[in-house]
């Protein structure tokens, strides 16, 4: 038997996916006789990574022993992750949960795994070691900001989607406009049309996603993040260009070191989570296939999402 075609649950951090993930594991009915009916595949490009927890906002263990999750804990922090990598695996988890007759429910906020999950990913030119490394050399010496500014004179657009830390997507913006002569956005635009899919994305007034970000980073030094990235500093992340985007990686970093207090940090983890969230609501209101509901904090957006689900289920089967 095979299950349903995947759902997509998408929003910006701190809006509830995670806790509407596991309450549709309660209530979606598929013809099964085991629950729950379905299973989770994260679209997060930080859960993916052993140790990462506190600042990933990693389903607990309790969760996800409650409904079975995918791509998490899969790398070491020193690995790098990619769309590519993130296609590849998440294809592979959907396969084996359609096969065990489930639904594949990814849920996720990093915009472009879902992008290159639902429409297929850019095949851009091979990696140039060269250029890559002449790029990072500069960065090293320059400063990452310098980059940013460069590609923003040759890509006014990738500039604008990729933040101004954010290196590795930084190097390889200008390394694919070294290569091809032309901008990686154009590139990008040449995507097959959207696959048509169920994409369903909770919203929340931005006050209120505001504050839930505001009291998740209180409760993650509570939780102990400090000490979490003092291992994941001793475990080496910071050779990896990828893990080192983790919001709150940096920040902490500078706590152990001096260069900062706890209340500059936690200051700088929730500005720059709002940015992100910024950004990933920007990213999905772009996509006209994902249907909106708010988030209120009381599970009352279960019942919606759960129609939602059975009437596109129900269609596809007519079909």
């Amino acid at each position: 038997m095979h299950g349903p075609e995947p759902v997509y649950l998408v929003g910006p951090t701190a809006v509830g996916k995670t806790a509407a993930a596991l309450a549709l594991a309660d209530r979606i009915p598929l013809e099964i006789a085991e629950r729950p009916a379905l299973e989770v595949v994260s679209a997060d490009s930080m859960q993916v990574y052993r140790g990462l927890d506190i600042l990933s906002a990693k389903p607990s263990p309790d969760e996800r022993a409650r409904v079975p999750h995918h791509l998490i804990d899969v790398l070491d922090v020193t690995e790098p992750f990619s769309a590519a990598e993130f296609t590849r695996l998440a294809d592979a988890a959907i396969a084996g949960i359609r096969n065990r007759g489930k639904l594949p429910l990814v849920v996720g906020g990093t915009g472009l795994y879902i992008k290159a999950l639902a429409d297929g990913i850019f095949d851009g030119p091979e990696a140039s070691s060269e250029i890559r490394s002449r790029l990072l050399a500069e960065a090293e010496t320059s400063g990452v900001e310098t980059l940013h500014a460069r590609l923003a004179d040759v890509d006014p657009k990738a500039a604008a989607r990729i933040a101004h830390n954010d290196l590795r997507r930084i190097v390889r913006a200008l390394e694919v406009h070294e290569t091809t002569g032309r901008p990686i956005s154009e590139h990008q635009t040449e995507w097959q049309q959207p696959t048509p899919c169920l994409m369903l994305g909770l919203h929340m007034p931005r006050a209120a996603l505001y504050r839930r970000i505001d009291e998740r980073v209180e409760a993650m030094v509570d939780a102990g993040v400090v000490e979490e990235v003092e291992r994941l500093v001793q475990a080496g992340i910071e050779r990896s260009p990828t893990a080192m985007q983790a919001i709150g990686v940096a920040e902490i970093i500078g706590v152990l070191r001096g260069g900062c207090t706890l209340d500059e940090a936690k200051r700088l983890i929730k500005r720059n989570t709002r940015r992100y969230a910024k950004r990933q609501s920007t990213w999905f209101r772009k996509d006209s296939r994902v249907q909106w509901y708010e988030a209120t904090g009381d599970g009352s957006v279960v019942a919606p999402l759960v129609k939602a689900i059975q009437e596109h289920t129900e269609s596809a089967k007519s079909q």
